[in-house]
C-alpha cells in the first residue's frame, strides 16, 4: 500500500478474548472478519466492505507477564522503520519492539519521550491510503493525544514525522490540530489528571452514534464520556471496552435522540480539563510472518 509517511495507516487491537472482542466490535462499528493467520501468529482482520480497516490478535503471554492491559495501537508510515526508530530513541522515547519482519510490513513498536505508545510500519502491506477513508463509515476518522506535555509532543511528532499544525480560534489556547499533507487528521492535548499516563486515542466512524453506543453497553462496555456535539453535525463519544482498550466514536444523532437526551453536551467537554476532540475538519491550503 502507497502511503504518505507522517500517516497513521494502520490500527491494531491486542486484547485477552480475541474471539469475543471479534464480536463485540462487528456489533458496536459493523466490522467483518477475515483470517489472517500465519504459522507463527493467529491474526484476524477486521474489514469494512472487504477492506482490511484493523487487525487483532491475543495480547501475547510476556506482554501480560509485565503488567501490559488490552489496548489499541495505531502505527504511522515512514520510508524507513529503522532510521525513524533510532531517532526516536535519540530524542528521547524509547523502542519497544526492534524492527522486525512482520505480517503487516516491516514494524517497530515505540514510544514518545512522555511513554505515549505507538507503532511504524515500513512498506505496508494491508489497508488503504488514509485520504480516501477519514470519513468513511467503519473507518478511523480522528487521532487524539493525550499528552503530559501537548507543546512538547507537537515538537517531536513534527520533528519526525513533518505533522503541521493547524489552529482554529475555538482551540488554540487548549487543542493542537495537526496535519498531514491537506489533511487535518487529529489533534493534541494536556491530558487530565484522571488519565493515569498520555496515549492515543483512535475514533471510529460510525453511521448513528446513539445506536452504536446502545450496543457498547450491551456488549458490556462502557460509554465514560459523551455523546458531545462539535460542528458539522458531529458527535463524538468515548468508551471502553469489555476487556479494558479504551476507544471512541463519532458520527451522527438524530434530532429526536438529540431532544430526548436531556445530558447532551456542545463544545468543550468538562470532563477532560475543558477540552473534546475537534471532530472532522480540513484545513485549507508482528510480529515475525511465517
Amino acid at each position: 500500500m502507497d502511503a504518505d509517511p507522517g500517516r497513521f495507516v494502520w490500527y491494531e487491537l491486542m486484547t485477552t478474548d480475541t474471539a469475543a472482542a471479534q464480536r463485540f466490535y462487528a456489533d458496536v462499528v459493523g466490522w467483518g472478519t477475515t483470517d489472517a493467520s500465519t504459522s507463527a501468529l493467529t491474526y484476524t482482520l477486521l474489514t469494512m466492505e472487504g477492506t482490511p480497516v484493523c487487525g487483532l490478535m491475543a495480547l501475547p503471554e510476556q506482554a501480560l507477564a509485565m503488567g501490559a492491559t488490552p489496548r489499541w495501537m495505531g502505527y504511522i508510515a515512514v520510508d524507513d522503520v529503522a532510521a525513524a526508530a533510532a531517532a526516536i530513541g535519540r530524542r528521547g522515547g524509547a523502542v519497544y519492539v526492534q524492527p522486525i519482519e512482520s505480517n503487516i510490513g516491516r514494524i517497530a513498536v515505540v514510544a514518545d519521550p512522555q511513554t505515549a505508545s505507538f507503532g511504524l510500519v515500513e512498506e505496508m502491506k494491508l489497508g488503504q491510503p488514509e485520504p480516501a477513508a477519514l470519513h468513511k463509515s467503519g473507518h478511523v476518522g480522528w487521532h487524539e493525544l493525550f499528552a503530559a506535555d501537548r507543546t512538547a509532543a507537537f515538537a517531536f511528532y513534527s520533528a519526525l514525522f513533518g505533522w503541521r499544525g493547524a489552529e482554529d480560534a475555538a482551540s488554540a489556547d487548549l487543542y493542537q490540530l495537526f496535519s498531514v499533507g491537506d489533511d487535518a487528521i487529529g489533534g493534541l492535548f494536556n491530558k487530565p489528571a484522571t488519565a493515569p499516563v498520555p496515549f492515543w486515542l483512535y475514533y471510529f466512524n460510525v453511521p448513528d452514534l446513539d445506536v452504536a453506543l446502545q450496543r457498547v453497553r450491551a456488549g458490556g462496555g462502557q460509554v465514560f464520556e459523551g455523546p458531545i456535539g462539535l460542528p458539522g453535525d458531529i458527535w463524538i463519544a468515548r468508551c471502553v471496552d469489555p476487556w479494558g482498550a479504551v476507544f471512541a466514536l463519532r458520527g451522527a444523532r438524530s434530532q429526536e435522540a438529540i431532544a430526548g437526551d436531556p445530558a447532551a453536551e456542545f463544545g468543550w467537554s468538562s470532563t477532560w480539563g475543558g477540552v473534546s476532540s475537534r471532530g472532522r475538519l480540513v484545513v485549507n491550503k508482528r510480529r515475525p510472518s511465517s
